[in-house]
């Protein structure tokens, strides 16, 4: 097994936009080799653009549906074509459907699309990267969120997935005992406005009462949350860790906010 970070390559889904992108791009600044798996094709290519020379020969760029097992299947192979190993799987992809509605007039299509991203992604992404993360003794991360804790109204099919993305973790993390660890991170308010596309970028823009809800004192970043990533990819530093989910949310969650 190479412990060289620089030998080491990670396949991040939905790795061109957001906190996805965040995560590539820092694996590549500390020295990974990155998979970028994402649906959107013009938000990879825009980022393979953007790379200087060097770290652009360590990242390869693949446009699928994390919900295609076909398409998750390729995009591995490619990897270990290009690379020749897998030491971390970031299962970050995920999607939001904030127009569903009320759990009475749900729609079963779009509960069961969510569904098949969010949790489905992952597990199709594990299945196909395990028999490579094994000879690495590699890890997992999964990206669930807070919601998996916490809920607003009608968010059921988002608030389901994350939950069974938490299960997920120590399920796997029980069944690939002794050569994979496998953690997650749920991850509060983070803006990722300014890491989309340059078709849909925005600047952040957030209130007193933004920043207040979070003890921390401000809203997260892609970047609280890649650090996070790297730390549990790496066995010298969470080598004892697995099974566990971190709420990374400024203290959002922890703190009590009363209506006026």
């Amino acid at each position: 097994m190479i412990d060289d970070p620089e030998h080491k390559v990670a396949f991040v889904t939905g790795g061109a936009q957001g906190l996805g992108l965040g995560i590539t791009h820092h694996l590549l600044n500390t020295g990974w080799k990155v998979m970028m798996f994402d649906r959107d094709k013009d938000a990879g290519d825009e980022v393979m653009a953007s790379l200087d020379d060097e770290p652009r020969t360590r990242c390869l760029f693949f446009a699928g549906d994390v919900a295609d097992e076909q398409n998750v299947a390729i995009a591995v192979q490619r990897t270990i074509d290009r690379f020749g190993r897998i030491d971390g799987l970031v299962n970050n992809a995920g999607i939001a459907d904030p127009d569903s509605g009320s759990v009475e007039h749900l729609d079963w299509e779009k509960w069961q699309r969510v569904l098949n991203v969010n949790l489905g992604g992952a597990f199709l992404a594990t299945k196909h990267a395990t028999q490579h993360l094994r000879q690495t003794k590699g890890a997992i991360v999964n990206i669930t969120s807070t919601r998996a804790f916490q809920s607003e109204p009608d968010t059921e099919s988002y608030a389901a997935s994350k939950g069974g993305l938490v299960a997920l973790t120590h399920a796997l993390a029980v069944s690939l005992s002794g050569d994979i660890r496998v953690n997650a991170i749920a991850p509060g308010w983070i803006e990722v406005g300014d890491w989309q596309k340059s078709a849909n970028k925005s600047d952040p823009d957030h209130s007193d009462t933004d920043k207040s809800q979070h003890p921390a004192g401000r809203v997260g970043t892609p970047n609280d949350i890649a650090q996070a990533v790297s730390f549990l990819l790496d066995p010298k530093k969470s080598g004892f860790m697995t099974g566990e989910t971190i709420r990374i949310d400024g203290g959002m969650t922890h703190k009590m906010i009363y209506a006026d």
